[in-house]
């Protein structure tokens, strides 16, 4: 009974979220895809024939966006998860961090590319610490994915949550990165805990 409240409760906050209702009329898979548009409207981290790795794309309303947008664009969009075909992107099912995907990314772009974006999360455990600890190790893993791929004046973006890995990830970035932001994004919900960290120009 509390499953089939909680499942109706949810039902009803969509329907009533502008965003999601937004997203239905523009064609977007999600309601995610404003969060990135507002982080560009802030940060100016795209432009036309830009090549961006998403990473955890599912189910891929970043790398539409991109597509569509931005003329010229290259993307490669990774995730566990089959993702429906987007034009002009190459898709690739796998865990981006594996050597060998990370390979296959590289190769497709054959040169130091310009955006790697994340917007990864666990699957909730309901155990919040334990959510934020688990997804602040594939914000640091993508973090040293990015450091690895972008050129020097390239940017990261990635999810991260208020937690006890937060001040571990923000110092890393800062290590990395000339420019670290933290932002929310008026489209997150705000009982969220989500921000996104925006890291610019590698040191």
């Amino acid at each position: 009974m509390k499953k089939n409240k909680i499942s109706k409760n949810w039902i009803n906050k969509q329907r009533r979220d502008i965003y999601v209702r937004q997203s239905k009329v523009e064609g977007y898979r999600s309601r995610a895809v404003y969060k990135l548009q507002e982080i560009n409207e802030k940060f100016n981290i795209l432009k036309n024939g830009i090549h961006v790795a998403d990473l955890g794309a599912a189910p891929g309303s970043w790398s539409q966006f991109i597509s569509r947008k931005f003329k010229n664009s290259k993307v490669v969009s990774i995730d566990l998860k089959e993702m429906e075909k987007i034009e002009n992107t190459l898709q690739i099912k796998g865990d981006f961090t594996d050597e060998l995907q990370q390979k296959k990314i590289i190769n497709y772009f054959r040169k130091k590319i310009d955006l790697v974006i994340s917007d990864m999360a666990v699957n909730t455990t309901g155990n919040k610490n334990v959510d934020s600890i688990v997804t602040g190790e594939l914000s640091i893993e993508a973090l040293n994915f990015a450091t690895n791929t972008l050129n020097k004046q390239g940017s990261f973006v990635s999810k991260i949550f208020m937690g006890s890995s937060f001040n571990e990830i923000v110092a890393t970035a800062k290590k990395k990165f000339q420019k670290v932001h933290i932002y929310k994004p008026p489209a997150s919900r705000k009982d969220s805990k989500e921000n996104f960290i925006i890291c610019k120009h590698l040191r």
